[in-house]
């Protein structure tokens, strides 16, 4: 590499690099429409394998359980010695998680299906938010909401295309969506050449002197209140991706296909929320936004459960667009905390997220088999009430404040 080369991806590691972020926010996308797959089908799933509830969430915890233990732990090993092209290496487990699911002829093999998408999920997460970190020219919450929304439309995207392709054309057709996961092998490697190349025009300077804002007990407990709303939202999420259309499909009796839109409009809704959230955060702070977001959900989530029909759909849509504002806000509000760990925290939170939502789906299947489907949502109405735990956040504009 010649020297004005080195100094052209140094300037760019410094300025907001739209393009870099676009493509793995693009790559966010494919990724969890492919991983939103695996839910979309359940009810398929259900009739032709016989799955009780319990089993459904089972495969939930098979996928998010295998992401959320390895994420922290490749996020913290890439922190200090990055690995640029394991991005796309990421997206061929899924590649081949999505082929076993379409050819799968037991539920063992539905299984490994599902924990070969937590593998491409647990490598692609970490490294993919520290690229978009890296991109943002100091833009952190706009970077993280604009990566994360690919993941969110991707999430919304899936049950339609389950809907419409899979539903009508059966398990088989699942393996179609590996062209997917093909197309962001190919810019995930263009991201790596990138990533790569800003890692090495770096490598010749001094390592920057990373210090906690906070005493370290203080950042301990502070990370404690984020892991707790992220386990709130989250588990209120699960309730969503894994049993909404079972409930809507049992209390207003619409089809699978109507079911999946009604799943979609929540989704929707959710990454439209991602996009405010980000940039919110940078301009009122982090922790005005988590106060939003996760208690002033509370409202709707309480009266969801007793609604009509239409109704049920409004307030999805609002639930979904509130509670998502708060993830952009939680992963820059704990990179700031822990500066210098970004793939370490990134992996931590987003493996949390993915682990605590497979519990979740896994124990929220067995009460809805044991008390029904409704009762999961109405005991799961009152989640949001732990954003009061917000409260025992410290200030971030104080610690800015200081270190000016």
């Amino acid at each position: 590499m010649s020297q004005s080369q080195t100094i052209s991806l140094a300037e760019t590691a410094q300025t907001t690099t739209f393009s870099i972020i676009l493509a793995v926010s693009f790559c966010h996308f494919l990724n969890d429409l492919m991983q939103t797959l695996l839910a979309s089908i359940y009810p398929l799933l259900k009739r032709d394998y016989g799955l009780d509830f319990w089993q459904i969430g089972l495969l939930t915890m098979a996928f998010q359980v295998t992401a959320s233990l390895l994420q922290p732990v490749i996020g913290l090993y890439t922190d200090k010695r990055p690995l640029p092209y394991s991005l796309p290496v990421g997206m061929a487990s899924t590649l081949v998680g999505l082929f076993i699911l379409a050819y799968a002829g037991s539920y063992l093999f539905l299984l490994l299906g599902a924990c070969m998408i937590g593998l491409g999920s647990a490598i692609f997460h970490p490294e993919s938010s520290r690229v978009a970190r890296m991109a943002s020219g100091g833009r952190y919450g706009l970077a993280q909401s604009v990566f994360q929304v690919g993941g969110n439309f991707g999430s919304a995207v899936g049950p339609l295309l389950a809907a419409f392709i899979v539903v009508p054309r059966g398990q088989g057709s699942v393996a179609w969506f590996s062209a997917a996961a093909f197309i962001g092998m190919i810019v995930l490697w263009q991201v790596s050449s990138w990533y790569s190349g800003v890692h090495r025009a770096s490598a010749g300077r001094a390592a920057p002197n990373f210090t906690l804002p906070f005493p370290r007990g203080r950042t301990q407990s502070a990370l404690v209140v984020l892991a707790l709303l992220v386990f709130t939202k989250n588990i209120y999420n699960a309730s969503f991706a894994s049993y909404y259309t079972f409930y809507v499909i049992e209390r207003f009796q619409v089809s699978v296909q109507d079911a999946q839109l009604m799943l979609f409009v929540f989704l929707g809704a959710a990454a439209v929320g991602t996009v405010i959230g980000g940039p919110m955060g940078d301009r009122y702070g982090s922790k005005a936004v988590i106060w939003f977001s996760i208690l002033g959900v509370l409202p709707f989530t309480l009266a969801l459960p007793y609604v009509g029909f239409e109704a049920t759909i409004v307030l999805s849509a609002i639930i979904g667009l509130v509670l998502s504002s708060a993830f952009p806000a939680i992963v820059v509000f704990a990179q700031e905390l822990v500066p210098g760990r970004v793939g370490m925290i990134a992996g931590i939170f987003f493996g949390f997220a993915f682990g605590m939502g497979g519990i979740a789906a896994a124990v929220l299947g067995t009460i809805a088999d044991a008390k029904g489907i409704t009762f999961v949502y109405q005991i799961c109405s009152y989640l949001p009430l732990l954003g009061l735990l917000t409260v025992f956040l410290p200030d971030m504009k104080e610690a800015h404040a200081r270190a000016s």
